[in-house]
């Protein structure tokens, strides 16, 4: 299942930069992850430092 970002994001941009398939942008008042295009590799949640992503 792809991941996604809960509420907990602060913003930061860190999972962006992480991401291999680029499917992590920046939305309206927090990170917004593509669920079409994520692997569910995890690097997202790897260096978030607010734990944000999660698997859906």
């Amino acid at each position: 299942m792809a991941y996604i970002i809960n509420d907990a994001c602060i913003s930061c941009g860190a999972c962006a930069g992480e991401c291999p398939v680029e499917c992590i942008s920046e939305g309206d008042s927090k990170y917004v992850i593509d669920a079409g295009t994520c692997i569910e590799c995890g690097a997202c949640a790897g260096v978030c430092p607010v734990d944000a992503p999660q698997p859906e």
